[in-house]
């Protein structure tokens, strides 16, 4: 009976090893799972829609393994192998380039371009993008995901459980790749930038929610993005595969029915 027992664990173990393996291969090669924290890339992504990432994209580097870091990678890949260039407005999970965590946000600007905020409105290469107003994004002001955070309204004060309200716009990049973007102000600190010029080998990334974007327009020393090596890009977010309003992915009566396999644009 001993023997059977030590047999039954030893198998298990065994069964629990091939199945990381697998899932890790997987992880490493095809899709990543990434969950919304925040709120920086509404209304095109909501804070708690679950995505997988797409890996072969763009190619691998030393960030596309499992517990990669600066000092440390099980992936010992230089550069990015078989790389793929992204295409401007992609939404691309990447890592931060101080933080060593994972962000997602919108690829706006390629090596060599000029980008520069006036007045709240992108301009790329000297040319303002196209906007066309879409109405209103509305949601209701209360506790957001585990962060617990609470929306910024454009018809401040708002009481708890009412309608938190922004002005949305439909922006179009030069390459005609139109998305959302929520904007309430368009003289905040990020609204009216010097002229950034990506240099070769990097990208400049923003959130489509304007006013509330940790980003490429921030430099790395206070902790924003700054400019994102491509070797650090991990790879695309193509589809929301479910969503939760609560404050956990496990709570599946607060799932959003709507956002079920919803393409990210």
């Amino acid at each position: 009976m001993a023997s059977k027992s030590e047999g039954g664990i030893g198998e298990t173990i065994r069964t629990l090893f091939w199945a990381l393996v697998i899932a890790g291969i997987f992880r490493t090669l095809f899709f990543q799972p990434f969950w919304i924290p925040s709120g920086s890339m509404k209304d095109t992504l909501l804070i708690g829609d679950f995505l997988f990432v797409n890996k072969m994209a763009y190619g691998y580097s030393r960030y596309s393994c499992p517990f990669a870091g600066p000092d440390f990678s099980p992936c010992p890949i230089e550069g990015r192998l078989f790389a793929a260039e992204p295409e401007r407005g992609d939404v691309v999970v990447f890592r931060h380039p101080t933080k060593n965590v994972d962000f997602i946000k919108r690829l706006i600007g390629l090596p060599g371009d000029k980008i520069q905020m006036i007045k709240g409105v992108l301009h790329i290469n000297g040319a303002p993008v196209k906007l066309q107003n879409a109405g209103q994004f509305v949601e209701t002001y209360e506790p957001q995901g585990p962060q617990k955070g609470r929306p910024r309204c454009a018809n401040d004060p708002v009481g708890e459980g009412a309608d938190c309200i922004k002005p949305r716009q439909i922006e179009t990049l030069p390459n005609g790749v139109s998305h959302d973007i929520l904007n309430i102000v368009t003289d905040g600190r990020a609204d009216d930038t010097p002229v950034f010029t990506v240099p070769e080998g990097k990208y400049f990334f923003m959130g489509d929610n304007r006013d509330n974007s940790e980003d490429s327009r921030f430099p790395q020393s206070i902790g924003g993005v700054g400019f994102v090596p491509a070797d650090y890009l991990i790879g695309r977010a193509d589809r929301v595969m479910f969503s939760s309003a609560g404050r956990s992915l496990f709570y599946f009566w607060t799932w959003r029915s709507d956002r079920f396999f919803k393409a990210v644009e």
